[in-house]
C-alpha cells in the first residue's frame, strides 16, 4: 500500500439547498446549519481534512456552485475536497483554481471514466478523487455501486470499479456506504478490507461512524486510512442535538496510538 505519514479524520458536510444537512441511507435530509459556519468552527477545532459534497448537483444535472466553492475555499484552512457536479476535467480545473485542494468524481466516472484520467493530467491525480456510493442490493445482499443519491442502480461491483478509477488516473478513493449513512452504527469493514486489498492509492471510508470507538476499530484493521464521518461530528448524544465538534490532538492522538497498537 501507498505510506501516508498519518491516518486522516476528515469531517463530511452534505449541501442541499444552500444548507447544510445530515441523511440517513442517503434519504430525509435534517438541516443542521450553514455550511460556511460549520466550516469556521472545523477551521479553530484543526481538522485534518474536509470534505464538502454537494447532493442536488448532479441528480438535477446542474454544474457546481462556484461561487460557494469560492467561499468556502476562502474561508477553509485546511485541505478541502469538493464533489457535486462535476462532469469534466475542464471543471475540475476551474474548482482547483478557486483554492480547493481535491476534487471528488462520483456518478460521472460511471458513463465518462475518461473524465478522471484527463482530469489527472490537468491537475494531478493527487488532487482526483473517485467516490463510490456502495450499497446492498438483491436477494444475496452484493455490494453494488449506485449513483444519484442511490437513486440508480449501475449493477458495477465496487471491487472492480475501485481498481479500475486507480488504473485511471485517480489519486485516492472514497468508499461510502449508502447502507450505513447517518445510522451511526460502524463502518462497513469487510467491504473496506476487500478494497484495500486490491488497490494501492490512499483510501478513506465514509458511511457508519457513530463514534470515536468505531474510528478506532476502523483504523486498527487498517492503520493509514482515512477515516471519514458526517453525523459524529455534527451530532452529539443520543437525542443526536446539532453541535459541531472533533476530538482535541490529545484525544487524536490517543485514539491512533491505540489503534496503531492492536
Amino acid at each position: 500500500m501507498l505510506i501516508l505519514l498519518r491516518p486522516r479524520i476528515i469531517p463530511c458536510l452534505l449541501v442541499h439547498n444552500e444548507g447544510l444537512v445530515k441523511t440517513q441511507q442517503f434519504g430525509n435530509p435534517k438541516y443542521v446549519g450553514d455550511p460556511i459556519n460549520a466550516v469556521r468552527i472545523f477551521n479553530e477545532k484543526e481538522v485534518d481534512e474536509l470534505t464538502v459534497l454537494d447532493i442536488d448537483a448532479s441528480v438535477r444535472g446542474v454544474d457546481p456552485d462556484y461561487q460557494m466553492i469560492k467561499y468556502l475555499a476562502n474561508e477553509c484552512r485546511m485541505p478541502l475536497c469538493y464533489g457535486g457536479g462535476v462532469k469534466t476535467a475542464q471543471q475540475v480545473e476551474n474548482i482547483i483554481k478557486l483554492g480547493v485542494e481535491k476534487v471528488a468524481l462520483s456518478s460521472t466516472i460511471i458513463g465518462n471514466s475518461n473524465v478522471i484520467s484527463e482530469a489527472a493530467e490537468r491537475v494531478g491525480r493527487q488532487s482526483i478523487v473517485a467516490v463510490l456510493d456502495v450499497k446492498k442490493t438483491g436477494l444475496l445482499g452484493r455490494h453494488e455501486v449506485v449513483i444519484h443519491n442511490a437513486t440508480k442502480r449501475t449493477g458495477l461491483d465496487p471491487v472492480e470499479l475501485a481498481e479500475q478509477a486507480e488504473q485511471l488516473g485517480a489519486g485516492e478513493l472514497v468508499i461510502n456506504s449508502v447502507d450505513r449513512d447517518g445510522m451511526m452504527n460502524g463502518y462497513d469493514l469487510d467491504l473496506i478490507s476487500r478494497i484495500w486489498k486490491r488497490t494501492s492509492i490512499p483510501l478513506t471510508a465514509l458511511g457508519g461512524a457513530g463514534s470515536l470507538a468505531d474510528v478506532e476499530e476502523l483504523l486498527g484493521r487498517h492503520p493509514i486510512i482515512g477515516a471519514a464521518a458526517g453525523s459524529l461530528f455534527v451530532f452529539k448524544g443520543k437525542l443526536r442535538a446539532v453541535l459541531i465538534n472533533y476530538p482535541s490532538h490529545v484525544e487524536k492522538d490517543e485514539l491512533i496510538k491505540r489503534a496503531c497498537a492492536t
